[in-house]
């Protein structure tokens, strides 16, 4: 399968107002040449990106504003992304977390985690990928998981589940995929130094997150290179394969000392 040529092509992407999705949003933009549909809550925070891109980089940007967790906006989003035909691909990158106690978090929270890291990428995801497969044209979805959906992380016990979700979801629908010129990519990174993480739960973590451009550029290249399933940085892919190998309760129980000692950190301050 040739790799993606995504210069002068509609490419969707979620979550573009801030973090991993504002940053790709600006290399697919600067450095691949393409046009975007960003998407996200914050109508003026698109609005900004808008400017500044077709300013800098002489592309084409649409502004949609979403909140994912409502299925009428992803509904309304999807079809107008469709709706000329003209849609490439799809960064599928909205997300959300929480760092604490799960019986601290109210049910609201946990039912809106659940809603935007599944329920709309799953949606979003079939919708494309039923798409493409009646067009038979050339495209690409990549869905942004994470490493959490690996290895089960405490005080993050819903955030890791719903990406463990999707990260099954999108492995067992690629096979099923018929058109041989349609790529289904998952890309899994480790902690990520975003607007996500700023929180002071998460400053005792803060020295393993990598770099949100760092993650962009790998991100991308999977995308463009249509990976199965891409884990950014050395350290994160040799630690995968080394974990795999040990037992997830000694795992699970190791990683949540860690994080709950950063959490008592923070509740201290």
């Amino acid at each position: 399968m040739k790799k993606l040529d995504l210069a002068d092509k509609w490419i969707l992407v979620t979550g573009a107002s801030s973090g991993l999705g504002q940053e790709m949003a600006k290399q697919l933009a600067t450095k691949h040449r393409a046009n975007l549909i960003i998407a996200a809550r914050r109508k003026d925070k698109l609005d900004q990106l808008k400017t500044e891109l077709e300013a800098s980089a002489g592309i084409k940007v649409k502004v949609m504003v979403a909140d994912l967790s409502v299925h009428e906006d992803v509904v309304r989003m999807i079809d107008d992304s469709l709706a000329d035909g003209t849609l490439y691909g799809a960064i599928l990158n909205a997300g959300v977390t929480y760092f604490g106690r799960h019986s601290d978090m109210p049910w609201e929270q946990t039912e809106n985690i659940m809603k935007t890291n599944v329920n709309s990428v799953v949606y979003m995801t079939s919708r494309l990928v039923a798409h493409f497969e009646k067009a038979k044209t050339e495209g690409g979805v990549m869905i942004v998981s994470s490493m959490a959906a690996f290895f089960p992380v405490p005080y993050q016990a819903v955030y890791s589940a719903t990406k463990a979700f999707i990260m099954a979801f999108a492995n067992a629908l690629s096979v099923e995929i018929k058109n041989p010129a349609l790529s289904l990519t998952v890309y899994a990174p480790g902690g990520i130094a975003t607007e996500m993480t700023e929180g002071k739960n998460f400053n005792d973590l803060k020295s393993w997150l990598m770099p949100v451009d760092q993650a962009a550029i790998e991100g991308l290249n999977a995308f463009i290179s249509r990976k199965h399933v891409h884990i950014p940085g050395f350290l994160n892919r040799v630690g995968n394969v080394f974990m795999s190998f040990m037992p997830r309760k000694f795992i699970t129980k190791n990683m949540g000392k860690v994080y709950y000692k950063a959490l008592l950190k923070a509740e201290s301050l």
